[in-house]
């Protein structure tokens, strides 16, 4: 038997002694902080990677935490006795939390059916997500595991996923492909009716044990691909998804591959996504997408965008095909099988970017923001530099202040006042002792954390933004300090004015 079936999974009709279970855990400190404190940095990071032999150095020891973690974390049997002065043992083997091991499940030992795994949620709340054995770590953590339906924790784009997210209270909300129920929990933090869909019931178990585990409310689970358990009159304020994106030549693992060729899953999932959005929602993915010879990935990816859509597609990464298939190889841990077997494999996939002449794969997100507008607003982008998640205000803003740029043309552009943004930076470039610089670069310390090159107009103007002039009167006295015809300025202006505002540089005085 499988791993990831072992054991029966806990009982998801149970609140109550979920409750208590969380109580328990919350009592003896069992928490992200918790776990820091008791491993360190270098095990914690170390755990957070999948690997154990750190943490079980670091809980040698006979207190409750560290029974605990060795219990849901590192797959460790412990004594019954030790368990049942920490945790509800009698209701927890009843809802099969925990079970006895032995030769006939009757020994002195109990071990946990589950991983459950401390999480450091929203205003500082102790969550607790719930995943499949040895699975806390998801996505591309070299888990190994060949169970089809086995579901992962939370792993690097599971929280990148949640940071990017648009967090403002909102009626409805649909998380599809919910896995672990990480971004189900998420939004029941600030939506009322949270919708969870996956094609895997074992992860809709999960989910629901995620959810009743951290004290959230139940989300209306459906089984099923993408938007067909949704009825045709069903519309959402905010749809998420952390879908199987890998781009591979066959369906193995459900959590990672979406059984469609290429990255059509990814595709369909964005130009489905738009009439299920209710007027203002927003759409947010995690997506992979094939670089093809001939053919350019910005525009590749603005046909996806779906009608009645703005839309911001970020590519973080791009690997040629050989990195992504060792990648996702590694992920299988296929580079532990046979050799023969490993380069069969490698191969394989290899014959299937060709024959679809795919040179890269990328790696990003894309937002849809449900606006109606006659002519979209689509930006396609490539952004690899470090960020500061989260990021969802900053999302926000972004299509705010893509309102605000539509509804004005250059004219009434120039009667706008603007402050410059928070904790933007000038830096100036240029040889030592020279007297002008080469070129200037204002510098975002917050967010995207931006750079961009302006001329000498730019600069000025920008420095001078706070609000207490308008565009067109700096510009006039910018073109009197250097002797420029004000009306050529202000003709030529705007343009560099629209993009420091659509970046987050310049902000509308209100």
């Amino acid at each position: 038997m499988s791993n990831a079936s072992a054991f029966a999974l806990p009982s998801a009709d149970r609140p109550d002694v979920a409750a208590r279970l969380r109580d328990a855990l919350r009592e003896a400190d069992f928490t992200a902080d918790g776990l820091l404190d008791l491993l360190g940095a270098p095990a914690y990071a170390a755990l957070a990677r999948g690997e154990t032999v750190p943490a079980l150095r670091a809980t040698r020891g006979d207190t409750p935490l560290e029974m605990l973690v060795r219990l849901f974390l590192l797959q460790q049997p412990v004594p019954h006795a030790r368990v049942a002065g920490v945790l509800p043992v009698a209701e927890c083997l009843e809802s099969r939390w925990l079970v006895r091991v032995g030769p006939n499940g009757d020994g002195d030992d109990v071990a946990a059916t589950v991983d459950v795994r401390p999480y450091g949620g929203l205003d500082g709340k102790d969550w607790f997500i719930v995943s499949d054995l040895g699975c806390a770590v998801g996505g591309a953590g070299g888990i190994g595991r060949r169970d089809e339906g086995v579901v992962l924790g939370v792993g690097g784009a599971s929280t990148t996923l949640a940071g990017i997210t648009v967090r403002t209270p909102v009626a409805s909300a649909l998380d599809l492909g919910t896995g672990s129920g990480i971004q189900a929990l998420h939004a029941a933090q600030h939506v009322t009716r949270v919708t969870a869909t996956d094609v895997n019931p074992r992860a809709l178990h999960m989910s629901a044990l995620t959810l009743a585990l951290s004290g959230a409310p139940a989300a209306d689970l459906r089984e099923g691909s993408l938007f067909a358990p949704l009825r045709d009159d069903e519309t959402y304020d905010l749809i998420v998804s952390n879908p199987p994106f890998v781009i591979s030549p066959g369906a193995r693992l459900t959590y990672r591959d979406g059984g469609m060729s290429g990255d059509d899953l990814c595709r369909t999932l964005v130009q489905q996504s738009g009439p299920r959005l209710n007027d203002g929602g927003f759409a947010q993915f995690l997506a992979n997408w094939q670089h093809v010879e001939g053919e350019d990935w910005q525009e590749r990816l603005r046909s996806w965008v779906p009608a009645g859509c703005d839309a911001w597609i970020v590519q973080r990464e791009v690997q040629d095909v050989t990195q992504y298939a060792e990648l996702w190889l590694r992920d299988a841990g296929d580079h532990r099988d046979d050799v023969a077997e490993y380069e069969a494999r490698y191969d394989a996939w290899l014959d299937e970017f060709e024959a679809r002449k795919v040179k890269a794969v990328g790696f990003g997100w894309i937002t849809l923001r449900k606006s109606g507008a006659a002519v979209p607003s689509i930006t396609v982008e490539e952004w690899p530099h470090p960020v500061e998640q989260p990021l969802g205000e900053t999302v926000r803003e972004h299509f705010r202040r893509l309102d605000y740029l539509r509804a004005r043309d250059d004219a009434a552009l120039l009667e706008e006042r603007f402050l410059l943004a928070a904790e933007v930076v000038q830096e100036q470039v240029g040889l030592p002792g020279a007297e002008d610089p080469e070129h200037v670069v204002l510098r975002q310390n917050r967010g995207m954390r931006r750079a961009t090159k302006v001329d000498t107009v730019g600069a000025g103007f920008a420095g001078v933004c706070d609000g207490s002039l308008t565009a067109g009167r700096i510009l006039d006295a910018i073109a009197q300090l250097v002797g420029e015809d004000p009306v050529l300025l202000r003709d030529r202006t705007p343009a560099q004015i629209r993009l420091l505002v659509e970046q987050g540089f310049l902000e509308p005085a209100r």
